[in-house]
């Protein structure tokens, strides 16, 4: 069952299709952590050249997705809400496993720090438990 499913996801964030990488939140304490997935399937438009016969989820788009998990979160926070979480870095990325069409990207974040307009995050993206993407990213949220 969804926290929130993909239309409140698009009353939340500003990106739509085809960057728009997030299916639904199955889980969140609205304060500190949120739990997205991600269904990848063939028809994501970068699989047309990133491989050819090989398709493989480019890792920059999974610390993309995961940054769109944690916009979610920051959104849902109070008095945050209709503000815009844009990146600032990425530390510590780590890319441990292919992420191929079929399968279910599970993106949890977790804030790290958060003040006034700047939060860290920490975020690990696993497939069938297995982790395939992992990384701290930070954030200055904008009010657009």
């Amino acid at each position: 069952m969804a926290v929130l499913d993909i239309n409140e996801i698009m009353q939340t964030l500003p990106h739509r299709y085809p960057f728009l990488l997030v299916d639904k939140i199955i889980e969140t304490d609205l304060e500190t952590k949120i739990v997205g997935v991600k269904n990848v399937t063939m028809n994501e438009p970068y699989f047309q050249g990133h491989f050819p016969g090989q398709p493989v989820m480019p890792g920059v788009l999974q610390m993309e997705a995961m940054a769109q998990v944690a916009g979610i979160l920051l959104n849902k926070i109070s008095d945050r809400e209709g503000q815009i979480a844009l990146f600032t870095s990425i530390d510590n990325a780590k890319f441990r496993r292919k992420v191929v069409p079929g399968d279910v990207l599970r993106m949890e974040v977790n804030i790290l720090k958060l003040r006034r307009n700047v939060c860290r995050v920490s975020a690990v993206a696993t497939v069938d438990g297995e982790v395939a993407s992992q990384g701290e990213l930070m954030f200055i949220v904008d009010k657009g």
